[in-house]
């Protein structure tokens, strides 16, 4: 069956109320011709994510946003996991961060990996993400793409957020949060599944 694409110049609604995220996915979609605006822009309340997969997650914001929003929406579910920890925090990577006052704090959250699994020999982890595109109509299309290494303590650099800067990519030396951020969304689990998202949904790239 035909995947079904955006057109040059189409607006979407990011189905994101988190800054960093916004960022990445604006840039990857600017060479598209995509015009973006944002869930929070716009107002939307976050939905409620009550799936145990990224990919149903980020369905639920996906057609939350598209039906509230009467345009397309494209939302991200990902997160950090590690093989000492079953694969934990994993869809509960955001949950981990929450402080008991509201908020989240992701120092917080990587302190609990580190406290968690710093006896552990296998230092293995990797990035989860989901990508969603969802219509107003109920159409949907759906991507995944990972990023595999390790995880390091302490925390190495000031880019990226959430986990990255305990999160060094296979083959590589530098952890997310120190990596120059194009050279992240060069080779980051989000710009694995949007390069599917692209292939099958969007138009060229230009240049």
């Amino acid at each position: 069956m035909a995947h079904r694409r955006l057109q040059r110049g189409e607006k979407i609604v990011i189905a994101s109320h988190n800054a960093g995220k916004l960022r990445e996915v604006a840039a990857l979609l600017a060479p598209h011709g995509i015009e973006v605006t944002s869930a929070g822009a716009l107002g939307l309340p976050e939905p409620e994510e009550t799936e145990t997969s990224f990919l149903g997650n980020a369905r639920i914001k996906a057609h939350a946003a598209a039906r509230a929003a009467g345009m397309p929406a494209l939302s991200d579910d990902s997160g950090f996991s590690v093989a000492a920890l079953d694969g934990a925090p994993g869809v509960y990577t955001a949950d981990w961060a929450m402080r008991p006052e509201g908020g989240r704090d992701y120092a917080l959250a990587m302190g609990k990996v580190h406290d968690l699994a710093q006896h552990a020999s296998d230092r293995v982890a990797w990035f989860t993400c989901a990508l969603v595109l969802a219509w107003p109509d109920g159409h949907e299309e759906g991507f995944e793409g990972k990023a595999e290494g390790v995880w390091v303590w302490p925390p190495r650099g000031a880019h990226g957020f959430g986990y990255d800067p305990m999160f060094v990519p296979q083959g590589r030396h530098e952890s997310f949060g120190e990596m120059d951020p194009a050279e992240k969304h060069r080779i980051s689990h989000r710009a694995a599944a949007f390069a599917l998202l692209a292939a099958s949904c969007l138009p060229p790239a230009a240049g």
